[in-house]
């Protein structure tokens, strides 16, 4: 404690009292003290505690004290507010705007196929949707094998017509918020991106290269599978997912125009990711978590460069 003293003594000789200053102001008069270091703290210094007051350097030393809370399998508890899914789900409804805005045709909203289901392409969908390799409508060559690699990344944020981009929005926000509050923020981002470049390199892989395919339906799979994993390793109930996943496989399997190759391929991948997030073991697990994603992404690396040489060979 800082004080200011008095002089030696007074007329009587008897010492005369010291009154306390504040520890990081000396000429500020104080009788507040710290709770949890005993020091003098003027009234700017003092920070609200359970009980009384403290100084600014005990409270953050508690801060750095406490320990962050964390989901069951590591995440941060922030997952609860759902950010990363309301973020995802505006970067696709924006994306859907541009995709109306440079098509200028209302076929973009709802085009053909289940009132807009698998609307028509529009010039955003044609630089960005998954495609093998093919001649564009420009008359140049275009595709995945063609050096264009960001098409497995852009496809997962691009839709054929407005019903096709509700459908997708409407299971993220079900499935992705529930995955989001117990995974953490990243590793549910990680889950979501993972599934849906498994879902498109499936669809490079396994599709005619001069079809376009693109859609947010690869990384929603991928949530479902998640989804069933996770649970499952939580112990809880799982009854409520089976039917709703096989009827969505019926309708993949059923409707035309749905890429059956990256509805599955986003299935297998986010399977994959949530096995290694929900068995990582504890003593190591963000180490075991991040090698298995990477594994996984190299995986998906080497399918796309086999099938590339397939189509250049």
């Amino acid at each position: 404690m800082t004080e200011r003293s008095g002089q030696p003594g007074d007329a009587t000789g008897g010492p005369v009292p010291t009154t306390p200053v504040c520890y990081r102001h000396p000429g500020r008069e104080t009788y507040i003290r710290c709770t949890r270091c005993d020091r003098s703290i003027c009234t700017e210094c003092m920070r609200d505690a359970s009980v009384g007051h403290q100084c600014p350097e005990c409270v953050a030393e508690g801060r750095r004290s406490v320990r962050p809370a964390r989901t069951a399998f590591g995440g941060g508890a922030a997952g609860r507010q759902g950010n990363v899914t309301k973020a995802l789900i505006a970067l696709n409804v924006v994306m859907m705007l541009l995709s109306v805005l440079s098509a200028r045709s209302g076929t973009a909203v709802a085009g053909g196929g289940l009132g807009g289901l698998m609307g028509n392409g529009t010039p955003l969908t044609e630089w960005g949707a998954v495609l093998g390799l093919a001649r564009l409508p420009d008359g140049q060559v275009g595709g995945v094998a063609d050096g264009e690699w960001y098409r497995l990344v852009t496809a997962m944020f691009l839709h054929y017509g407005v019903l096709h981009l509700l459908l997708n929005m409407w299971a993220l926000w079900v499935l992705g918020r529930t995955l989001e509050a117990v995974l953490g923020p990243l590793r549910f981002l990680a889950l979501y991106l993972l599934a849906g470049l498994g879902g498109n390199v499936a669809a490079y892989v396994f599709t005619e290269p001069n079809r376009f395919t693109a859609g947010a339906s690869t990384a929603v799979f991928g949530l479902f599978a998640a989804i069933f994993v996770i649970m499952r390793r939580l112990g809880r109930d799982t009854s409520a997912i089976v039917p709703i996943l096989v009827i969505n496989l019926i309708f993949t399997f059923t409707v035309p125009s749905i890429s059956v190759a990256g509805h599955l391929g986003g299935l297998v991948a986010g399977a994959l990711v949530a096995l290694v997030l929900a068995y990582a073991p504890r003593s190591r697990r963000t180490l075991f978590q991040v090698a298995g994603a990477t594994i996984v992404l190299v995986a998906l690396i080497g399918l796309t460069l086999v099938r590339t040489a397939a189509l250049l060979g």
